[in-house]
């Protein structure tokens, strides 16, 4: 450790004709690796780094560290850009080191100031500094001998400075001195070497920094993310990540763009090893990073990826800091989070409309822990057809499986919930340790104790944000009345269907990407003529225009649901169903078609909106999404239901 202190911390303002003691061989001990005292220094020089290559680049600054004896380069990490443009640090500032590293760069070691706090602005230069020579000085280990005396008579010419201006201090200055860091055997790849080029030393992830020469690192892939397209001030682009595990437990990030992509995207898959090297490090995107890593890699055109041949077992699959159910409810909006908890309940999949007009899919989970909390996890895109389907099957089946989820994301919209996102992995019934004491634990008394969920109005069976509502309390409520829709969930029974109207002839020709859809009438010559597109054909589409009464214990309304939602109540297309009432004729199968559908039991999404038909305003109730009743579900929700009251 170091030896030497300040007289404790002084105002900045103070000036520097004062006695301040400097920490004894600072310098000596920061360049051979001990980085964990808070040594006291002074700024010798203040420089800005010449920046020829890139323009835009952030500007770095250069400063002369001096411990009274010995002087050295340091550079400044560019969040501390703003303590030289303030005057925090300038020539004569004496500084105490919070946070820093020591790299190699070209045959020479720079330290790399992360943190400092300045305790004198100004002050005058204290000693006759040296320049430290990093291949001519010992290391500090060999300025002192065992007994803390005399330096070693055999060193070379070179190192009388360090003899002469140190000695007096050795004997109180006993360092212990971390061995520099051995990197394991390099990966030996079958590509080309350059000509005097070196091999890249392998170094684990937590020791990568912006400052260090050529290096390499051996990593799993963890996670991969989807190809993302995006527009800005600079045109249109794609960009993609990709997340890294190594055997010391380090993670970091790696995002390609553009060309990149194309070149790495189909290389990566999750669960390989690759040798990783060339790439720059810059400091991570915390809005969009939640890996416990200040910086991310970016891979450019001299990026190498290579596939490891072997399978390393010293580098685990997947790394998890799972949280009890019970501690998210104080987690912070935004943040990314593991979780494990049984599957209590699973909703059917639901098409949900983006803002930017294209469809997804949404799912909707409850998962509860031995915390006794419960929280709603809500699945998007394919993992609602993936694990989505199995999960929502076992639960069916009576089984709750254990979910294991990596990076989710929390939001305290209408209570804690998570989401997934595109880094998210989900693992069912997962082979470790917390899986099977959650699974011994539910088995023997989980499934029978009652949860409290941290998610409001979580209901097993409901979907969030979409109220259950009775049809009474359409109209008592006054929905659909205001500026904005009304989304309700409503259990109901088909009452009547009128079949005059129950679909229409539809164009099937494309606009841009959608279908036009525009009612369509018969033209002279027996073909189908679109007046919006103005053009003719000879087979149309058919689409469902299906008006329906519902009713439930309090009521009954009208509704309409056009094409999917009218196939799923009447299991058979548009097309069929005309041409058996109006080609065919055939009445009386018509009629018993109809007859089948009526008094079956559906769970209705409705989205109730006021209108203007002519000069008056009605309410209109649209089918947006219907589904059998799944009544094991339908069960859970009136035992929550009545749960609830009780704790009222």
């Amino acid at each position: 450790m170091f030896t030497g202190s300040a007289n404790g911390k002084r105002e900045s303002s103070i000036r520097g004709r004062m006695s301040i003691n400097l920490t004894a061989n600072a310098i000596p001990a920061i360049i051979n690796g001990d980085v964990n005292a808070k040594p006291l220094v002074q700024v010798l020089d203040v420089a800005l780094v010449p920046n020829s290559n890139n323009s835009q680049q952030q500007k770095r600054y250069r400063v002369l560290l001096s411990d009274a004896v010995l002087s050295h380069d340091a550079m400044l990490a560019t969040q501390l850009n703003d303590r030289i443009t303030t005057g925090q640090i300038q020539k004569g500032s004496v500084v105490q080191l919070l946070d820093y590293i020591c790299s190699p760069i070209k045959n020479r070691k720079i330290i790399v100031i992360l943190n400092m706090e300045t305790i004198l602005r100004d002050c005058e230069i204290i000693g006759n500094p040296k320049p430290y020579m990093n291949s001519a000085l010992p290391t500090v280990s060999a300025l002192a001998d065992n007994t803390g005396g005399n330096l070693s008579r055999s060193n070379t010419n070179s190192t009388s400075t360090v003899q002469n201006t140190s000695q007096s201090n050795t004997q109180n200055f006993r360092p212990t001195i971390q061995p520099a860091y051995q990197p394991p055997p390099v990966y030996k790849g079958r590509g080309a070497i350059l000509k005097n080029e070196a091999p890249a030393r392998i170094i684990p992830i937590a020791a990568l920094n912006p400052y260090q020469g050529r290096w390499a690192i051996k990593a799993r892939v963890t996670a991969k993310g989807d190809v993302r397209r995006y527009n800005n001030a600079r045109g249109d682009g794609k960009v993609f990540s990709f997340d890294l595990l190594d055997s010391d437990g380090g993670e970091i990030r790696v995002t390609c763009f553009n060309a990149i992509v194309d070149r790495f995207y189909i290389v990566i898959e999750v669960g390989k090893v690759y040798m990783i090297s060339k790439g720059s490090l810059k400091p991570a995107q915390k809005n969009f990073n939640h890996l416990k890593n200040e910086w991310e890699i970016f891979l450019e055109s001299t990026s190498t990826v290579e596939l490891c041949p072997d399978e390393d077992d010293s580098i685990p699959r997947q790394q998890f800091s799972f949280r009890p159910i019970s501690d998210i409810e104080n987690v912070d909006n935004n943040s990314i989070l593991d979780v494990i908890g049984v599957v209590t309940s699973v909703n059917p999949s639901v098409p949900i409309l983006r803002k930017n007009g294209m469809e997804t899919q949404r799912r909707i989970l409850s998962l509860k822990d031995s915390s006794g909390r419960s929280v709603e996890l809500t699945l998007w895109g394919e993992f609602c057809n993936r694990e989505g389907q199995k999960l929502q099957e076992m639960v069916d089946a009576g089984f709750f499986p254990i979910l294991a989820l990596k990076a989710g994301k929390l939001n305290d919209f209408n209570g804690k919930s998570i989401g997934s996102i595109s880094t998210t992995q989900l693992f069912i019934n997962p082979d470790f340790p917390e899986a099977h004491s959650l699974r011994e634990w539910f088995d023997r008394e989980g499934k029978y104790s009652a949860s409290l969920s941290i998610s409001k109005d979580n209901i097993p069976g409901g979907v969030k944000n979409e109220v259950r509502k009775t049809v009474s309390q359409i109209k008592d409520e006054g929905l659909g009345r205001s500026d904005k829709p009304d989304w309700i969930t409503l259990r109901a029974t088909i009452s009547f269907i009128k079949t005059d109207t129950f679909c229409y002839t539809a164009c099937p020709l494309m606009i841009g990407d959608r279908q036009c859809n525009k009612k369509v009438t018969r033209s002279g010559n027996a073909r189908w003529q679109c007046d919006r597109c103005n053009q003719e054909f000879e087979e149309c589409d058919y689409r469902y225009l299906l008006q329906a009464q519902i009713l439930d214990g309090t009521g009954l309304t009208w509704v309409t649901a056009f094409q999917e939602a009218g196939e799923e109540i009447m299991e058979y297309t548009a097309k069929d169903l005309y041409l058996l009432k109006h080609e065919q004729q055939d009445d009386e199968t018509f009629g018993e078609i109809i007859k089948s559908r009526l008094f079956n039991e559906f769970m209705f999404k409705l989205k109730i909106k006021e209108e203007l038909y002519g000069d008056e305003q009605k309410v209109k109730i649209t089918v947006i999404k219907v589904d059998k009743v799944n009544y094991s579900s339908e069960s859970r929700y009136m035992l929550d239901s009545i749960s609830k009251f009780c704790r009222q």
